[in-house]
């Protein structure tokens, strides 16, 4: 059967548009969720400004879900014609205001941070999730692994109070069922504080699992975890 030069076209076409779908199904291995302490964020030397709704519970908020490789590295940026579109999340707004606060200067209304995570992260995840499914799951492993009650359940407090890291990383293993990645800042007295938690998390976004990978900590054995 001979075929004429549009069949072939269109079948190479075919062919193509059927090798980018998997070629972007495996575009990632992994999430990192990643949720910082407000507390240990404004005790940085860059200080911090109240989101426009005013000051945040003192809880850990979401800083990103971020599709990372086995081999440590990951994509960024993927999905140039993707911008970051609030009537897709409306109703979600007021969750984000509290689960995903913004703390940076000047006081704003956390668009400009989530702009930035659904374009730099989000984007890179379309293969599994879309924009609003992308904001849904991180609100939902957030609640899911509940990280001030896991640590307040074991006695660790903020309360300005040093504590073993080993213990931290223990506490937040026994609650959720695996080993987080902590992550530490310094403090403008020179204290190693408490700072965000990385988890790691299936392709689909909804259940947690062992870290490939876990982020360097670089902690002191005893860090402090602050209040806010």
């Amino acid at each position: 059967m001979k075929l004429n030069l549009c069949s072939i076209t269109i079948i190479n076409l075919f062919l193509l548009l059927n090798f980018s779908v998997l070629c972007l199904s495996q575009d990632f291995d992994f999430f990192y969720f990643v949720q910082q302490w407000p507390g240990s964020y404004c005790d940085t030397k860059q200080h911090c400004c109240y989101p426009k709704t005013g000051k945040p519970a003192a809880d850990f908020g979401i800083h990103g879900l971020w599709p990372n490789y086995n081999d440590g590295g990951y994509p960024s940026n993927c999905d140039p014609d993707s911008r970051f579109d609030k009537s897709e999340v409306s109703d979600l707004i007021r969750t984000m205001e509290k689960e995903w606060p913004t703390l940076s200067c000047p006081s704003n209304d956390g668009i400009k941070f989530w702009t930035h995570e659904w374009v730099k992260h989000g984007t890179c995840s379309e293969s599994e999730l879309d924009q609003r499914q992308y904001f849904e799951a991180a609100i939902a492993l957030k609640r899911k692994a509940n990280l001030l009650s896991a640590l307040t359940n074991a006695g660790i407090e903020p309360n300005d109070e040093f504590y073993k890291l080993e213990e931290i990383r223990d506490a937040i293993k026994e609650a959720i069922g695996y080993t987080p990645g902590i992550e530490c800042n310094v403090d403008s007295l020179g204290n190693s504080q408490l700072y965000q938690v990385y988890l790691c998390v299936d392709t689909s976004g909804a259940d947690f699992i062992e870290c490939p990978l876990l982020p360097r900590a670089r902690c002191g054995s005893s860090i402090q975890f602050p209040k806010f």
